[in-house]
């Protein structure tokens, strides 16, 4: 199963600028627009990725946000990605403010290949010059092409 940015936002979603002012809208916003894309109920998104972050944080530091979570009906992971007009509080560990948000969701059954796909996602974020080109970008194709160069950048 291929685990590149590319392909968990080929059935996911880019939402270039949100005005979004806290986690709970941000994660409410992207689960919708995740429900579409994918089938599933927006409030089963929801509320899987809530009680995630209820676990543990998700901000991982410099802006960044990676929520997810495991749900059942779906046959792959799939990403969103939301840039937000103004920065919110995620309980980074850096305590920054996070503007850049990913959310991963995978299947209930895909342990492994989860993981596979937060490591995918945090070795891109990890990157200043994509977390710079992101912040800047406010197209979904701009987003799109900064995202599948990371994942060049990754493999070489």
């Amino acid at each position: 199963m291929a685990l590149d940015l590319t392909s968990l936002l080929e059935g996911g979603v880019l939402l270039p600028v949100s005005d979004a002012s806290s986690r709970k809208q941000i994660i409410t916003q992207l689960s919708e627009a995740l429900a579409d894309k994918s089938g599933l109920d927006a409030r089963d998104i929801q509320d899987a990725v809530m009680e995630r972050e209820r676990l543990g944080s998700t901000g991982v530091g410099e802006g960044v946000a990676i929520p997810h979570a495991r749900l059942d009906g779906l046959e792959a992971p799939i990403g969103g990605f939301a840039r937000l007009s103004q920065a919110v509080d995620f309980e980074a560990i850096d305590e920054r403010p996070c503007d850049l948000i990913f959310m991963l969701l995978a299947p209930l059954s895909a342990g492994a290949d989860h993981l596979r796909a937060l490591a995918q996602v945090s070795r891109a974020f990890r990157q200043a010059s994509v977390r710079e080109a992101l912040r800047k970008a406010d197209t979904e194709d701009g987003i799109r092409a900064i995202l599948c160069r990371s994942d060049a950048s990754n493999a070489a």
